[in-house]
């Protein structure tokens, strides 16, 4: 793959995982379309890779939770002359709360953002990349897309979605010259475990990874002659995604939750996570 003909959009770019996924692609040559809601905070990395790596930089302030984001950003990208050959759908929120605490607007916002957008931007792009048979899709899940999460119920089902949305993208563009992905971090060194207020993830050894971390796995996978549909980045992680097949639902969920209501007595009863 040569990265110096990719012009990337990649959501969920002005902070952890996005941002990772931009200063790399930079320094690998790439164009880069940054998406994110803080205009503020794209503007100050697109300036950091301008000078770092000569790269041409876009920003576009989208709100990817509400209508028709895709439909919003190709015509965004259309207006300014840029063509996007390829994206990286990362941008994403989560809520900590029994699903009889949420707000349902809130819930509605949560589905739109992490699985909505995910398939929205994506029926946008990848037409013209399957006319170029080139470029990749390169859509951000996650660890709890493999096990039905307590307390992030809607959080990991929208995830599960993208997992199994993505997976069938692959199939379809086989032979397309398109490459589709499906990367699963698990705790991530981020924004969004932070405002969790669980213990610090860098305390628990060979967990979390750093934002960097899980991009670069990402970009590894993807730069393969034949990328698989899906990947679970670190090692551990993969073995976690595995783990539930050894199982019954019933003891599955149930072993999920053991570990994730331990966190529950620090929080309020709704926590709000970022994207």
């Amino acid at each position: 793959m040569n990265h110096s003909d990719e012009t990337v959009l990649i959501t969920g770019a002005s902070s952890g995982i996005g941002a990772a996924f931009a200063r790399l692609l930079a320094a690998r040559g790439s164009d880069l379309v940054l998406v994110a809601r803080r205009i503020d905070r794209l503007d100050s990395l697109a300036a950091e890779l301008r000078t770092a790596y000569r790269a041409h930089v876009e920003v576009i302030a989208c709100d990817l939770s509400e209508d028709a984001p895709g439909e919003r950003l190709l015509a965004e990208t259309a207006a300014r002359g840029i063509t996007v050959t390829s994206v990286v759908n990362n941008a994403g929120a989560g809520l900590w709360a029994r699903l009889a605490d949420s707000d349902p607007a809130r819930l509605r916002q949560v589905v739109a953002l992490n699985a909505t957008a995910v398939m929205d931007v994506s029926r946008a792009f990848l037409p013209a990349m399957m006319r170029r048979r080139a470029g990749y899709l390169l859509n951000v899940s996650s660890l709890g897309a493999y096990s039905s999460t307590p307390m992030q119920a809607v959080y990991s089902a929208a995830k599960a979605f993208v997992l199994s949305f993505t997976e069938a993208l692959w199939a379809e563009t086989r032979g397309s010259g398109v490459r589709v992905l499906a990367l699963a971090p698990g705790i991530t060194s981020s924004e969004f475990f932070e405002a969790l207020a669980t213990d610090d993830p860098a305390s628990r050894p060979g967990r979390a990874q750093t934002p960097a971390q899980v991009a670069e796995t990402g970009l590894r996978v993807i730069e393969r002659r034949n990328p698989p549909p899906s990947w679970v980045s670190g090692h551990l992680n993969h073995a976690l995604a595995l783990a539930p097949r050894y199982f019954t639902r019933r003891r599955a969920v149930l072993l999920t939750a053991a570990s994730t209501m331990r966190n529950a007595s620090k929080l309020p009863a709704v926590h709000n996570v970022p994207a």
